[in-house]
């Protein structure tokens, strides 16, 4: 509904403009010498070059000549209203003006001629090098696998005589007293977790060293 109003309010606005601004135009022509029909040629001649610079404005991207009569049209329509206002003598036009209104259908007709048939510029001519053949699409990479080549065969290093003989851990000794102690400690450990207990752990809770821890570790089992 809003826009409705709005809608009618410019074109009731644009009726009022209109008309007032053709009535000026026929006042100030009829007083420049233009009597008759010809006083009322003078606002339609200026409304119709408004009309084809607005369009020329609106459809074309270079617009430079359209803003030129643009500005020609509606100069000739504010003078018409500010020189009707009161600000010009009717009865004793001068000569310059009509000059002015005597010369402004040759002049409204060569701008609404340029603005009707001046063609739309063209775009840019294609160059060379657009119209060059455009490159073949590139062939599609092809890779070939090659079956691995087998690894050069090293001869054998000779076998050392520590690495052949095993090693052999030395027995260390464990007291009797300090394995009963293990013992205990031992079924301890297993009736509190319920797992066996180990050498890392064994060494922890005798205070000995590793080797000693093992040996006793071995003897539990």
């Amino acid at each position: 509904m809003s826009r409705t109003l709005r809608l009618d309010a410019v074109l009731v606005q644009a009726v009022i403009a209109g008309a007032l601004s053709f009535s000026h135009l026929h006042d100030l022509a009829e007083a420049a010498g233009q009597d008759g029909w010809k006083a009322w040629a003078y606002p339609i001649s200026v409304d119709l070059l408004l009309v084809a610079a607005w369009r020329r404005m609106r459809t074309h991207a270079d617009n430079r000549a359209a803003w030129y009569w643009f500005v020609i049209a509606l100069a000739a329509s504010l003078g018409a209203n500010i020189a009707t206002a009161g600000l010009l003598d009717l009865g004793n036009v001068p000569a310059w003006l009509r000059i002015l209104v005597a010369g402004w259908p040759a002049l409204a007709f060569l701008g609404g001629t340029l603005l009707a048939h001046t063609p739309a510029p063209e775009p840019a001519a294609p160059t060379a090098a657009s119209l060059a053949a455009p490159d073949p699409e590139p062939a599609p990479d092809v890779t070939v696998e090659r079956a691995p080549e087998p690894a050069p065969e090293l001869p054998a290093a000779p076998a050392s005589p520590a690495a052949a003989a095993p090693a052999t851990v030395p027995a260390v000794a464990v007291p009797p007293a300090l394995l009963d102690h293990a013992r205990k400690v031992a079924d301890t450990h297993h009736a509190t977790t319920g797992a066996r207990i180990d050498s890392d752990t064994l060494r922890a809770r005798l205070g000995v060293p590793a080797p000693l821890a093992d040996a006793i570790n071995a003897q539990l089992v």
